[in-house]
Formats: structure tokens, C-alpha cells, sequence
């Protein structure tokens, strides 16, 4: 059986020779490299390195590997990630009403473009159960009308440790979660439907509407304290005119926000997304 590919994402200062050393190490121990991307970032004098590469004539040894590259990262003062492309992560999609974003994604599982299972869908209105049974997916709701807010989140803090949930998406899920939640959990990613950060909050296309651009769209962001301010993953764009109404720019805009989502959770997946000083690079 053919070893998986190897995945090292390194941040550290800015200096000489890094990818002299980072492609050393990785060509000592017997590693073929398949993709390398590098950037610097100068102003923050910040060095940021994805590397991916693969080991054939021999098992992986994880433990190995990391206390090897840990050396290494001593010497350049690096944090470091290592990830192998067979993980499949458990991952949890929030949502309300809207099924668009939802569908899409379950498809794209489905269908093998998303590496990743979901064994928990999570809502706060039951309209979107049927979806989850066709896929095999626990369905939750949780009334957000009835019941407080911290309560319902220590239950789905609960839930998101017994299905082993490494991400949280939230496909139009119209609610936003504490500052309490997000320091138990903030691996999240949220779908906006705004080219942000024109247009924060709700409502966003009544407001273009009115403002009338002749572009929309969809921003893809981690989630973070600060509403719709989390650091951008992937944004999309679609032309529209004078002769579009709300309905038009609404429906034109769940096509691009499919489109977003889906690609920021692949990017995600893939691990070629850098968080750093409140933004984001990513090794497309």
C-alpha cells in the first residue's frame, strides 16, 4: 500500500537559506517533494513555507518525523504543522433555512471532492432534517427561540466532542455564537453573503440593491469575536445591472456562494490556508 503524502506548513522569521534547509531535511530523510510553495511577507518579516512530499520505500514513522522537523524548527524559531493526505476529519455543518449551501457541500462529499465526513448536522429550525437522513448524517435541532443561547451552545459543545468534530461550518446558519463558545471552539468557517468588507451584517443584498453596485459577492472567512471581520479565505464575484431586483441579486448570489464555501473548505481540507496578523495566505 503506497504511504500517503506528507504535508509540513511552516511560519518563522524571515532569513537565509530556509528553503536550503527546509528542502534538505526533507531530501535527507529520504523524501520526494510533490508540490512547494513559499512566500515571504515583508512587512511582517515573516517567512511562510508549504511543503508537500512523499516517502515510498519505507513506513512512516509520524513520531519520527515530527521530533526530527522539531529540531529543525528550533534553529529558525518555527511553528509547524504536519498533516498526511489520508486524514479524513469528522466535520459539523450549522445550519438555518436556506439548504443551498448544505446540498452543495453534502454532494461535493459524496462525489469525493471534499475529503471529509459529516456525521453531524446541527440547526436552528428543523427544516432541513430530510437532508440529513439521505445522507446518513445525525440531524440536531435546537430552538433558539425557546431556549438560551448559552445553554444550547454548551449542548453543542458536547455534541462536537462525542462525533470527534475537528471543523465547524456554517452554511447559512443565522446565528452567531458567543465569544465563550469560540474560545472552546474556533475552528470554524462561515459562508457571507457580502464581498466583505462592503456590506457587513444582515441583509447585505438589499443593501447593495439599493447602493447599486454592479458587482456582489461571497466571502469566505474563518470566524472569529468580531462579527463578519474574521480572517478571508476565498471571495467570489458576479456582475450584475440596473434590470436585477433583490430576487435577482439573491439568486445569482447562492451561486457564488456555493462556489466560495466549497472551495475555502477544500483549500482548508488540503491545509494550504496560513492564518496570520488577522489575514490570511493561501498556497492555491
Amino acid at each position: 500500500m503506497e504511504n500517503p503524502s506528507i504535508i509540513l506548513r511552516t511560519v518563522c522569521p524571515d532569513q537565509p537559506g530556509l528553503v536550503c534547509q527546509l528542502t534538505s531535511w526533507i531530501s535527507n530523510y529520504g523524501g520526494n517533494i510533490r508540490h512547494s510553495d513559499h512566500h515571504t511577507d515583508q512587512d511582517a518579516e515573516l517567512f511562510l513555507s508549504r511543503i508537500e512530499w512523499d516517502i515510498n520505500n519505507f513506513p512512516i514513522n509520524k513520531l519520527k518525523i515530527y521530533e526530527g522537523f522539531q529540531q529543525i524548527a528550533n534553529k529558525i524559531h518555527a511553528q509547524f504543522t504536519i498533516n498526511y493526505s489520508d486524514e479524513i476529519p469528522n466535520v459539523a455543518i450549522f445550519v438555518s433555512k436556506q439548504n443551498h449551501c448544505l446540498i452543495d457541500l453534502l454532494w461535493r462529499v459524496k462525489n469525493g471532492e471534499l475529503k471529509m465526513k459529516v456525521p453531524l448536522i446541527i440547526s436552528n429550525h428543523p427544516d432541513l432534517e430530510e437532508f440529513a437522513k439521505d445522507f446518513n448524517a445525525k440531524f440536531i435541532y435546537f430552538d433558539s427561540i425557546k431556549n438560551q443561547r448559552l445553554e444550547i451552545e454548551k449542548q453543542i459543545l458536547n455534541n462536537l466532542k462525542l462525533f470527534d468534530i475537528k471543523l465547524v461550518i456554517l452554511a447559512k446558519y443565522m446565528q452567531i455564537l458567543s465569544e465563550s463558545f469560540l474560545q472552546e471552539f474556533d475552528e470554524i468557517i462561515n459562508i457571507h453573503h457580502s464581498f466583505l468588507p462592503a456590506f457587513k451584517g444582515s441583509q447585505p443584498y438589499h443593501r447593495a440593491w439599493k447602493r447599486g453596485v454592479k458587482l456582489i459577492g461571497a466571502t469566505s472567512h474563518y470566524v472569529t469575536k468580531d462579527l463578519d471581520e474574521g480572517p478571508i479565505i476565498d471571495q467570489c464575484t458576479v456582475r450584475i445591472s440596473h434590470r436585477d431586483e433583490v430576487d435577482d441579486l439573491i439568486r445569482k448570489g447562492r451561486d457564488i456562494e456555493r462556489i466560495s464555501l466549497a472551495r475555502a473548505v477544500r483549500m482548508h481540507l488540503n491545509h494550504q490556508v496560513f492564518v496570520y496578523n488577522s489575514k490570511t495566505a493561501v498556497f492555491d
